[in-house]
């Protein structure tokens, strides 16, 4: 705009006395753009125009940029930007409404007023940015009109006139009055008080007494008045456009204070000497009423701030795993119901006040506001009432989610007020400000309603304009106020003093506030003045942000309170500095009565600076925190005296910086004068200060410091791993410090990285004093350092502990064990809960383990307490009998008569020969779906099958009376025991996936195949490290990372800090230990000894590793067709295995079936990293993702993750035994290392320790094995490796056989899954006796086939077509079948004019195709496409299609029905036609079934189907079909060739059709003859009628003459 200089020299020169703006609006939406006409020369113009946008809807794009522009001939300047959110002017729900917006005001806010030609603010007015001053406004209204399918034209853009607005058509005008009250204004940089300062208070133009706001030369327009004057460019008249409102005499106002010189107090800041004076500023503006906009908005807010505030106590009561978490969890939602109801109380109270001034919006919002409470409404008490002490987390996710609501609902599109800008000044330039919204400070007459910050003192900080705010001098505030902000109507001025602080003076101008016509007071004059002595006491801080370049800090700490300030020691190189300090101001006075004081503390800032040894010190964090007062006449005694210490969070601008602990007293002096330091609280220093001189600084006094205790701290340094080079040196021998509470321990050093990276001495230990309270506890820094060459050490990286929980070690003792005892004596009692488990949990795996105490049994997996006494334990497992050679060849005598004996229904058993490993896989994929709970992500898509599952449970129980005694069961013990409900949902879970498979009438499944007698192992749905149980194979040692730099905020800057691992751990425990301690080491050693007894060597050692790949899922697509051509690389330190020749072409979920073997020597080729590449023909091939293994964690690991232990032990097989140690000696080894006495083994039984273990045979057919057969050793042993978990205080899980499904992560997308591969990992020493053979895990290779179809007849054909000439109905019949696919199809010849449906063929189909048995599968390998490379291979199910066909020549044949015969499982054909029904197409079990893979040939009838039209019938039988099927393998085949149709070789004969069967087009004679002989007694009689009509006509023609000839005699 053309303001400031250049606007008075171009008045100056051009005579011109316009308004110095030329305005227009451009609107842009879905790439269109339209634009009003010109304004010349107006500050207030009026358009009445209408941008009409064409655009299919919904359309893609979701906001309207709307912008007001000046014209200029030179350059275009941009006034202000304004973006409306489609989402938030419509609601696309079933009772939602379409787009609509206004008729309302929109505020636009960019740079300053003040024109000038260099503006750094300019982007601003573009809406990039917080805009830091009102521009202007428009009057804008949008609406939304469907067109009908005959309108709909292309995406235009037109611009029309429109009518006026009817008058208030966007509300009624008030008064508004904005007042302002300064109680301090602190913390002004130095270098901005060498000018005097004020402050300014506006809300839109109102107030803004620097840039001012531009006066229109003409006025008396109105914007409801009708003008149709143009505006054009050329028009030179007095004529000026309507401005929007008539203006009248401008309101009063005073919105700045007087200006004065900042006072310095320290050397910090400075500030503004506001004393007993507070001046007062006043703004008033008329505005449109739309109050209740903020007033909603208002409530809504309260209400998320509120739940937010109790769902954090929730989260962090369960993060501290505290108690009654539930019932705080209940308490929230009960008040977030109350507000919900609350608020829809509210309004529905006004809902017969709505004024007329509300527009669609406004309405339809507050009904959508409305439902939507009342339905969070309903929700939260549901879950109030189902929230228990097992649920609460699941419950809090589910409570969360009205968060998400209510920040859609806070989304308020129609602006209503103008926001609030303070701005602080020095020199008539603007410095610092801050924009607060008016909703913030409206007035309401319930406190619901009312704003935040309505009239209440509050802290304030200026900062910066533009983009200096996100830069490290935003950083850094450029002022402190506190400040009392009053908005509402100018009638109710009176209620502006109601919230200020008490103490002021009563004067007549604050006596006269209830006048109306007398402007507010200017000044506060306060009386009362208290004087406090602060005291703060720095204990600690945490995880803070490293500013050095080495990643660490100089921190130390400054307390700014009012005029005053104090700072701490420096504590050098560390992020979690121990200040121990108590930093004393002395008269520190506030103004105010002393109640209202201790009702609103003060704020007191906290700021933490890193010291640099040149230049300033940087800024790290700020805290805001509330010191507790004590006034004068109260006693310092508990419980609120002395305070306790507690944390407050750091933030530097909008990133979290770390946490102080600390805590301030504000103490009252006495009213009377100054006090003496004597007549204070007495400060009671720590024992050790008295006698040792700590100078100037004091510690933090008993009481309010942390209770120490003596602590000892265990640490094992491993190892070093991947550190990178430092100042352009590698590092060679690096050494470890931990720092905890002042007190470093250091590591050996290690001599040479490169050759063993790991430490030579690995134990170390420090004793140190640490706070009881473990929230006080100060973190442990772990830091590097490179010892180089002349004494030079230089620090590598560190790394921040900052919970010691998970590291600390409470022992257990007697008297623990006494008084769980006492607590639980339920356990004492017999349970037996062995049936309902045994109807839930069917799997293998989860079989029952009891453990017999006298006249007791315990359930070992639903066991609260495992430490009481037992005297005698046996522990009972499920285990497979070992078959002797007889069992084995009754079984093949069995199996041999099932063979030859001819049943009705199929033999489903599966042919033990032909299992290999991919038996045992799919197996276990069956048996891991039906056992899967229904939480598990391998189910569920959350919001889908959880939500489906809900609403059929009830049902579905009621339909399956197997688990009616169970569900009553757990109904009853569902708080005790919440595993067990978990399972019966999975039952439930199993229950419905069978009911959808059940649906599907078209593919039938086939009774399920016994897979009981197959091996299994486990399926895990991600990576085992995180598998329940293994704890990410920590028990020896963890992996810290390593950090350098400073700390910016960005992920991919943070990431690139990474500098190196640290292996190893640490253990905190109290000391001394009890000595009643029952606890021992996790491998039976006594803790008072160290916990790091038997440490595994970290010698370098050579282990062979073998990498089982199996396949890979859901692979992120790589080439244009939306496919990939996945191959495997292997890379393991140097080794790299390139499998890039055995790709596989056009594939997302590959199957390759490979294993690898590399030989690596820990720990310097510790890394395993598998990589999926897409294979490319032309260029570089490209990395789909890659997963890393820690080998080295997996093999020092208890859990014994080397070679997985498999279910049952078997020497030859599919499931023969990997590991080169038998069962038994795996289990002695592991008696010895944890000092066990055993194993000894009896009749069926083991014992280790004080445990006996039995096993429980599985149930069996007894016709087929010895039910009382002895079990063997090695099965034995076995089973107590697969429960050694319960063996106490030494017991842990071992990693059973089993296929991990790892995520895939391309580095170039950090943190998107790429798909998944499932593999598994087996590792052998080199040193010990060498493993067999891997196991064979290669791609099962499908079996080449072909089946014989020959179609002999079909019958009861529905007929489709009319007889051309007789009118008969008839039909051509054809049958075409394939299996295949459409592609393959063969048809039969025609039967022509079947009169009766009855068509003979006598026709041969042949089907080769490749079978995968297993499987039951067709696996077809063809090209896409004639450009393609490879072929693709895909599986099918193994099913022939067969159809029957109506044949037509000039038009589409007709399609008469279908049959699908699912060759491994298919209903026995009709011995003849007048048995084949639809019946046969049941799948109840009623209609016996078979596999023609075993019958191999197979005759008879079967009907065809087609969608039935008749009301409440699926299919209706449209015919039957006579076919032989005769499967035969290649060489067979080949053996026994047979010709298609009825071709060589092996012919069929001729079919014997009726002379009817024929075709008119093709036959003409034929068909007259047929025509003339089927109506031959017609056509003769027809003949014989027209003979006789001849003879008559003839005669009569005839006789007359005749008869005159004879008269006459001629």
């Amino acid at each position: 705009m053309n303001t400031g200089i250049v606007a008075n020299v171009k008045k100056a020169f051009t005579g011109q006395r316009k308004d110095l703006v030329d305005p227009y609006v451009t609107v842009s939406f879905a790439g269109q753009k339209g634009k009003t006409s010109v304004k010349k020369g107006c500050y207030e113009p009026m358009w009445n125009e209408q941008i009409v946008f064409t655009e299919m809807f919904p359309p893609l794009c979701r906001r309207i940029k709307i912008q007001l522009r000046d014209n200029d001939t030179i350059q275009e300047d941009v006034i202000g930007t304004h973006y409306i959110d489609f989402s938030q002017i419509s609601n696309e729900g079933d009772r939602g409404f379409l787009p609509t917006f206004g008729p309302t005001w929109i505020n636009l806010y960019g740079s300053r007023r003040y024109y000038s030609i260099l503006d750094e603010h300019h982007h601003l007015n573009e809406g990039l940015g917080e805009g830091i001053s009102f521009r202007g406004r428009l009057l804008v209204s949008i609406k939304t009109d469907i067109l009908d399918g005959d309108n709909i034209g292309p995406c235009s853009v037109e611009v029309e006139s429109s009518m006026p607005l009817p008058e208030n058509s966007a509300g009624r005008k008030d008064e508004f009055l904005l007042f302002g009250a300064f109680f301090e204004a602190s913390m002004i940089p130095k270098q901005i008080g060498k000018k005097p300062i004020h402050f300014e208070v506006s809300i839109g133009n109102a107030g803004n007494t620097i840039d001012g706001h531009n006066e229109p030369m003409k006025k008396g327009g109105n914007i409801y008045s009708d003008d149709n004057s143009s505006g054009d460019e050329n028009d030179d008249e007095e004529t000026t456009p309507l401005v929007f409102f008539s203006q009248k005499e401008t309101p009063p106002c005073d919105s700045t204070t007087r200006p004065r010189k900042p006072v310095i107090q320290d050397a910090c800041y400075n500030h503004l000497p506001y004393y007993e004076e507070k001046p007062c500023v006043f703004v008033k503006a008329h505005f449109e009423d739309h109050r209740k906009r903020l007033y909603n908005v208002n409530i809504l807010e309260k209400i998320k701030a509120a739940t937010e505030h109790g769902l954090d106590d929730v989260q962090e009561m369960l993060k501290q795993e505290q108690t009654h978490a539930d019932r705080r969890l209940r308490g929230v939602l009960d008040q977030f119901c109350t507000q919900c109801a609350k608020f829809s109380s509210i309004n529905r109270t006004n809902a017969g006040q709505i004024s007329a001034t509300k527009n669609k919006l406004d309405k339809e919002r507050l009904k959508w506001c409305q439902r939507e409470m009342d339905m969070m409404t309903m929700k939260g008490r549901t879950l109030k009432a189902t929230t228990t002490k097992n649920n609460t987390k699941d419950k809090l996710k589910e409570a969360k989610t009205f968060i998400k609501v209510l920040n859609k609902l806070l989304n308020e599109p129609q602006d209503c007020l103008p926001d609030v800008f303070i701005w602080m000044v020095s020199g008539n330039k603007r410095m610092a400000y801050q924009r607060i919204p008016a909703k913030d400070l409206i007035h309401a007459a319930t406190e619901e309603e009312k704003g935040i910050k309505c009239g209440k003192p509050q802290t304030i900080f200026l900062k910066l304009p533009g983009k200096k705010s996100d830069t490290s001098q935003g950083w850094i505030f450029q002022a402190k106020l506190c400040i009392s902000l009053w908005l509402g109507l100018a009638r109710n001025k009176k209620e502006i003093v109601n919230d200020l602080p008490t103490g002021y003076e009563k004067t007549p101008e604050v006596s006269s506030v209830s006048n109306t016509k007398t402007p507010p007071p200017l000044a506060l004059f306060y009386n009362e003045k208290q004087n406090f002595q602060l005291r703060a006491h720095m204990y600690h801080a945490r995880n803070l942000i490293g500013s050095d370049a080495s990643g660490l800090s100089d921190p130390f700490a400054q307390v700014v309170f009012g005029e005053h300030s104090a700072c701490t020691q420096v504590i050098d190189q560390t992020l979690s500095p121990t200040w121990d300090e108590m930093l004393i101001i002395n008269e520190v006075s506030i103004h105010g009565t002393p109640d209202y004081i201790k009702g609103n503390p003060p704020t007191i800032v906290v700021e933490i600076f890193d010291q640099d040894r040149v230049g300033k010190s940087e800024f790290i964090g700020r805290a805001l925190v509330k010191p507790v007062i004590k006034l004068s006449k109260e006693k310092y005694e508990q419980p609120h005296f002395p305070p306790k210490l507690d944390w407050w969070d750091l933030h530097r601008g909008g990133i979290f910086a770390g946490e102080l602990l600390a805590v301030f007293e504000l103490l009252q002096l006495s009213p009377i004068g100054f006090q003496s330091e004597e007549e204070l609280p007495p400060l009671d220093l720590p024992e050790q200060l008295e006698i040792e001189d700590k100078g100037p600084t004091l510690p933090v006094p008993k009481g309010i410091r942390p209770v120490l205790s003596k602590y000892r701290i265990e640490v094992l340094f491993w190892g070093m791993r991947g550190l990178k080079r430092l100042q352009l040196t590698s590092v060679d021998r690096p050494r470890i410090d931990i720092e905890c509470a002042g007190h470093v321990l250091q590591s050996a050093v290690i001599p040479n990285l490169k050759k063993n990276p790991n430490f030579p001495i690995m134990v170390k230990y420090f004793d140190v004093d640490l706070p009881e309270n473990d929230l006080y506890c100060p973190p442990i820094t772990i830091r590097c350092v490179d010892c180089r060459n002349f004494g030079r050490h230089v620090l590598v990286g560190t790394h921040v502990i900052s919970s010691l929980r998970k590291f600390t070690y409470v022992p257990t003792t007697k008297k623990a064990k006494d008084i769980l005892r006492n607590l639980f004596p339920a356990h004492k009692e017999s349970i037996d809960v062995r049936k309902p488990l045994e109807l839930v949990t069917p799997n293998e795996e989860h079989k029952m383990l009891m453990t017999k105490t006298e006249d007791s049994v315990i359930d070992m997996y639903t066991e609260t307490h495992p430490l009481l006494d037992k005297t005698e334990h046996v522990v009972t497992f499920a285990s497979p009998v070992m078959s002797t050679a007889k069992d084995k060849k009754q079984q093949e005598n069995t199996k041999r008569k099932k063979r030859h004996s001819i049943d009705d229904d199929d033999d489903d058993d599966l042919d033990t020969e032909a299992l290999d490993w991919w038996s045992k896989y799919f197996a276990s994929l069956e048996n891991m779906m039906q056992d899967t709970p229904p939480n598990s992500p391998l189910y569920l898509d959350e919001g889908q099958e959880q939500q489906i599952a809900k609403n059929k449970t009830m049902k579905l129980i009621s339909d399956v009376t197997t688990l009616a005694p169970v569900a009553e069961r757990f109904s009853a013990e569902n708080d005790k025991k919440p595993s067990k409900k978990m399972r019966l949902q999975g039952v439930v879970k199993q229950a419905i996936l069978t009911q959808k498979a059940a649906t599907n009438k078209h593919l039938k499944p086939h009774k399920t195949k016994d897979t009981s007698h197959i091996a299994k192992l486990r399926v895990y749905p991600g990576e085992l490290e995180q598998q329940t149980g293994f704890d990410r194979f920590t028990d020896w040692l963890h992996t810290f990372d390593l950090l350098r730099g400073k700390k910016t905020g960005d992920d991919a800057d943070d990431e690139s800090r990474v500098v190196g691992k640290f292996k190893g751990t640490v253990k905190l425990y109290k000391m001394p230990l009890p000595s009643d301690m029952t606890d021992k080491t996790i491998m039976g050693g006594d803790p008072t000894l160290g916990l790091f007894q038997g440490l595994p060597n970290n010698d370098p050692i050579n282990v062979l590793v073998r990498v089982y790949i199996v396949k890979a899922n859901d692979l992120h697509p790589a080439d244009l067709n939306g496919k990939a051509d996945p191959y495997i690389v292997i890379r393991c330190g140097k080794t790299i295995i390139n499998d890039k020749e055995n790709y596989i072409s056009k594939q997302l979920n590959p199957v390759f079936g490979k294993c690898f073997d590399i030989e690596a020597q820990f720990p310097m080729e510790s890394i395993l990293t598998v990589q999926v590449y897409d294979w490319d023909l032309v260029g570089s091939d490209d990395l789909i993702g890659e997963t890393k293994i820690d080998l080295e964690n997996r093999y020092y690991s208890r859990h014994r993750a080397t070679c997985a232990i498999a279910k049952q032990y078997e020497t030859q097989g599919y499931n023969i035994w990997r590991d080169p140690a038998k069962p038994t000696q795996i289990l002695g080894k592991l008696c010895h290392e944890t000092k066990l006495d055993g194993p000894h083994y009896e009749f069926d039984k083991v014992r280790v320790g004080d445990r006996v273990f039995t096993a429980q045979p599985d149930k069996i057919d007894e016709s087929s094995r010895d039910f009382s057969q002895k079990m063997s050793d090695e099965q034995l042993a076995l089973g107590v490796l697969h429960n050694w978990q319960e063996i106490p205080h030494v017991g842990f899980k071992i990693v059973p056989e089993h296929i991990e499904c790892r995520s895939l992560y391309n580095p170039d997308k950090p943190g998107i899954d790429q798909g998944h591969v499932e593999m598994w990992v087996d590792m052998f020493p080199m040193d010990m006796p060498p493993p067999g053979p891997p196991t064979d895990i290669c791609p099962r290779k499908p079996k080449s086939y072909e089946l014989r179809c020959i179609i002999w007849n079909t019958d009861e054909v529905v007929m489709e077509d009319d007889d051309f000439f007789t009118g008969e109905k008839m039909s051509d019949i054809y049958v075409k079948g394939w299996i295949k696919g459409p592609d393959d199809t063969q048809s039969t010849d025609i039967h022509y004019r079947s009169l009766t449906g009855e068509g003979n063929f006598n026709w041969r189909f042949l089907f080769p195709f490749d079978y995968l048995v297993a499987e039951e599968k067709i696996v077809i390998s063809r090209k896409e496409s004639l450009f393609s490379w490879d072929e693709t291979e895909t599986k099918i199910p193994a099913r022939l299609q067969m159809q029957v066909w109506d044949a037509d020549h000039f038009s589409a044949d007709d399609f008469l029905g279908s049959l699908t015969l699912d060759l491994n499982h298919f209903p026995r054909g009709a011995k003849s036609a007048k048995l084949c029904t639809l019946d046969m197409l049941k799948t109840d079990g009623s209609v016996p079934h078979m596999s023609l893979f075993k019958h191999k040939r197979v005759k008879g009838w079967w009907p065809f189907t087609a969608k039935s039209t008749v009301p409440g019938e699926d299919v209706e039988l449209t015919g039957k079909v006579e076919a032989e099927l005769h499967l035969l393998s290649d060489e067979e085949a080949e053996k026994h060739a047979a010709g298609a149709g009825r071709s060589e070789p092996d012919p069929l004969e001729k079919p014997q059709r009726p002379d009817t069967s024929f075709t008119w087009f093709f036959n003409p004679l034929k068909s007259v003859r047929y025509m003339l002989w089927q109506h031959k007694w017609l056509i003769a009689k027809l003949l014989t009628f027209i003979l006789l009509v001849l003879f008559l006509v003839l005669f009569f023609y005839n006789m007359p003459g005749y008869t005159i000839k004879k008269i006459i005699g001629a």
